[in-house]
């Protein structure tokens, strides 16, 4: 399983970004995708979710800024984000939790984008 992110960039504070990741390679159904994100010095932390029943969620310092969606016929998971912060500035990762077709569990990551938001 591979995944690619893309979208990230330099936006100055109040702009908005469209990061997408896609999975692509052996894969039979996906659990769940999730954004990640870890700013310099600081730990990756989770920001939003997508499960395999459409249920969404992202966590409280993102709420009505960051939505996450996922279009499954492309095995891919969008994370919108608007009203960017300087304070949201880090590498965003990707993460998925698949069924492959050999039948295992795959947990991985993707390379990360990087997203500036300017003051």
């Amino acid at each position: 399983v591979q995944l690619q992110a893309s979208g990230g960039g330099l936006v100055q504070a109040g702009g908005s970004l469209k990061l997408s990741c896609r999975a692509s390679g052996s894969i039979r159904s996906i659990n769940a995708m999730d954004w990640y994100r870890q700013a310099p010095g600081k730990t990756r932390d989770l920001v939003a979710s997508i499960f395999s029943d459409g249920s969404t969620s992202v966590v409280d310092s993102v709420k009505g800024r960051f939505t996450i969606s996922s279009d499954n016929a492309k095995d891919t998971v969008y994370l919108q984000t608007q009203s960017l912060k300087p304070e949201d500035t880090a590498v965003y990762y990707c993460h998925v939790d698949v069924l492959t077709t050999g039948g295992t569990r795959y947990i991985g990551w993707g390379q990360g984008t990087l997203v500036t938001v300017s003051s």
